[in-house]
């Protein structure tokens, strides 16, 4: 016999199943949009950054950082920030920080948001952190970070420190040095054209994060990304951090073209020259150097706007008009901040002069015979 038809199912009914399956789905996506916020926005998942450091570079980057974080909603809105104590006027610097709201020694004039808090006890300084920013000299690395190991387990580091160390095998850089000392911590690092000063009065400039896992590298573009600090990345922590280091060395070179007033096609071509060997010297040293790295911020243009500005320019410059040795030019024109390019400078020339390869680099070659074996300084344009 054949098959009794089906009853078709009322218009209603099926209204009211569609009108239930729409209520579930806006129910579930209600629910995970729910724990993504709390997630983010939790009290226990938040980032909170603390800043090693609170020279003239590290208190431009702590203005930076603690008016963006107040911004983002999943970072907590205090910012530590480690400040080696000293007395001003009578006065101990963390207090006139944290009650003027501004490092009246190392960055006069500019004001922080008052969420930035100076603290005089490094290991106080990352407790709960969970990202740190290390921009601090290199030299008082290997006694800061054996404080803070035990206090700082989990966090991601990010390196501002322009130098470099060296071994007998070759140089090492600072993030790995970091990276040793802090159990393993991954480490990026932040380089590019940035005079504190600039950057401070929010004068616009560019910056690159050099990361080796990519999910560290955005969350410190986020940290630091706003209108006038623009924030690229790169897969190359290498060839980011080299560039930061090496630069201060051409500096010198161009700060001797300064003091003997060439022009500035002289400048041009030092920087030029410079730019070829600093790559020629990563691309010797590391493995994974990317080209393209060179043409970021924190290549081409940190070493036009050092050989322009900055430190060891000005240093540099005095020596070339026979101003003092650099120990007495550090001390009369830096404030208390530390000359980067001499000991860099001395130090390339150790490795390549123990590879064998010091030739090949004439420009290193001739700025450490100038600013360490008496040669003179209208030697720099004989290469």
């Amino acid at each position: 016999p054949a098959l009794a038809p089906r009853p078709r199912r009322s218009l209603a009914l099926t209204a009211a199943l569609t009108m239930l399956c729409r209520a579930l789905l806006l129910l579930v996506a209600s629910a995970s949009a729910t724990n993504l916020l709390s997630l983010r926005g939790g009290q226990k998942e938040k980032e909170k950054v603390a800043i090693i450091g609170s020279g003239n570079w590290g208190s431009a980057i702590a203005k930076i950082i603690g008016r963006n974080v107040l911004a983002l909603d999943n970072y907590d809105d205090e910012v530590c920030m480690w400040v080696f104590e000293e007395d001003i006027n009578g006065k101990k610097l963390t207090e006139i920080i944290n009650t003027e709201h501004e490092n009246v020694k190392y960055l006069p004039g500019i004001k922080f948001t008052e969420n930035v808090k100076a603290v005089p006890d490094v290991t106080d300084a990352v407790k709960d952190a969970t990202m740190l920013v290390f921009v601090l000299p290199h030299q008082f690395l290997t006694r800061t970070c054996p404080k803070i190991t035990g206090y700082a387990s989990g966090c991601r580091a990010l390196s501002l420190i322009k130098g470099i160390e060296f071994s007998e095998t070759g140089p090492i850089l600072i993030s790995d040095m970091i990276k040793d000392e802090m159990k393993g911590m991954d480490v990026s690092v932040l380089m590019g054209a940035n005079v504190a000063n600039e950057v401070a009065r929010d004068e616009f400039c560019e910056s690159t994060v050099g990361y080796k896992v990519k999910a560290h590298g955005e969350a410190f573009q986020a940290m630091l990304d706003c209108p006038t600090f623009r924030v690229g990345q790169i897969q190359d922590v290498a060839g980011t951090e080299l560039c930061g280091a090496l630069k201060n060395v051409v500096a010198l070179g161009a700060g001797f073209c300064d003091g003997l007033e060439l022009g500035g096609n002289t400048k041009a071509a030092i920087i030029r020259i410079g730019l070829k060997e600093t790559m020629k010297f990563a691309k010797m040293f590391f493995k994974g150097i990317k080209d393209e790295t060179f043409m970021e911020s924190c290549g081409l243009a940190d070493l036009v706007t050092t050989c322009f500005g900055g430190r060891n320019r000005k240093c540099a410059e005095a020596f070339a008009r026979k101003e003092g040795t650099w120990d007495e030019i550090e001390a009369d024109k830096l404030n208390g901040q530390k000359l980067q390019g001499t000991i860099t400078c001395k130090d390339v020339m150790v490795v390549l002069k123990n590879k064998g390869v010091e030739d090949q680099f004439p420009l290193f070659k001739r700025i450490n015979e100038i600013a360490f074996e008496g040669a003179p300084v209208e030697t720099i344009i004989e290469l």
